[in-house]
């Protein structure tokens, strides 16, 4: 298992009950394919946009820490960009040293 981190930003038209239910929603994709998410996402709210984005100033924001194999969170991948929904998301894979300061690896794994 490998160790990732995505950010979703999610439309700032949606109310936050809506937005919350994409991280529920996200959850639940990246179990089905068998990867797992480590801890509780990181929910920042409602923040201002740095520059417009699908016409929109405002979204919410949220960080999962996951794991899973190589490949196995393209379909997840897939579903953040065909949504009208999220605005962006950036999956990136983690370097082992970074994923131990998170908890996720255990101390001395290397690969």
């Amino acid at each position: 298992m490998r160790p990732y981190e995505l950010m979703v930003i999610v439309s700032g038209a949606l109310d936050e009950n809506t937005a919350h239910g994409w991280v529920n929603s996200i959850t639940k994709s990246v179990s089905s394919v068998g990867g797992s998410v480590h801890g509780t996402p990181d929910w920042w709210g409602r923040r201002r946009l740095a520059y417009p984005i699908k016409k929109q100033s405002d979204g919410y924001y949220a960080i999962f820490n996951l794991m899973a194999e190589g490949g196995m969170l393209d379909e997840v991948e897939r579903t953040l960009r065909l949504s009208d929904d999220v605005l962006r998301h950036k999956l990136l894979r983690l370097p082992d040293h970074e994923a131990q300061k998170r908890g996720m690896l255990p101390a001395g794994a290397s690969k």
